[in-house]
């Protein structure tokens, strides 16, 4: 993060893993820590060792995102991830957040990015402008009541007593948006 921080405008950083070249990071006047250049830019500055990776987390994401709302993401992440525009990222990525879409997807996917994690995930955050809901957000946004995730029957008598005795507790029986239910509720009402 320091190499990244030093950055000077005009200059960039070239990360590498195994030897090759993954990612470019040059440094911008509008964003403090620069923004992403695509594999397909070949300008590595001569005098500046490449950074190798190791330890570093490679995050693609597979929905189009703003250069400033990957960056975001990177910054909530953390220092030892880095996240990139899947037309961006090599081969090697670790780990690809993709929106709700199709097996097909997924397969194609996972032939472009082998050794990466497949990550499905719906992003709503409106002060970034990013929306992709996927088939739950549109059928609670439709008028469901609620969504249980995938559970065997002593799991999901617990989420649905839970959503039904205590959700409207939270809402205090007001017309709110939806919301996904929590993975688990209490196992037992006398828990909480």
């Amino acid at each position: 993060m320091a190499l990244i921080d030093a950055l000077e405008p005009g200059e960039n950083l070239v990360l590498t893993r195994d030897g090759a070249s993954i990612a470019t990071v040059s440094s911008t006047v509008d964003v403090v820590q620069g923004a992403v250049v695509d594999r397909g830019a070949s300008e590595e500055t001569g005098d500046q060792a490449p950074l190798d990776d190791e330890g570093v987390t490679v995050v693609a994401t597979a929905m189009k995102l703003s250069t400033a709302a990957r960056v975001a993401l990177s910054t909530q992440l953390g220092e030892d991830y880095v996240v990139l525009d899947m037309h961006a990222a090599p081969a090697t990525t670790d780990v690809l957040l993709i929106p709700p879409g199709s097996p097909q997807l997924i397969a194609a996917l996972r032939s472009m990015f082998p050794k990466a994690r497949v990550i499905v995930t719906e992003i709503e955050d409106h002060e970034l402008g990013i929306q992709y809901s996927g088939p739950v957000r549109r059928l609670l946004d439709a008028g469901a009541e609620a969504y249980l995730p995938p559970a065997n029957l002593p799991l999901l008598a617990r989420q649905l007593d839970y959503t039904l005795n205590h959700g409207r507790e939270i809402a205090d029986g007001a017309a709110t948006r939806p919301q996904i239910a929590p993975a688990a509720g209490p196992a037992d009402p006398d828990d909480e």
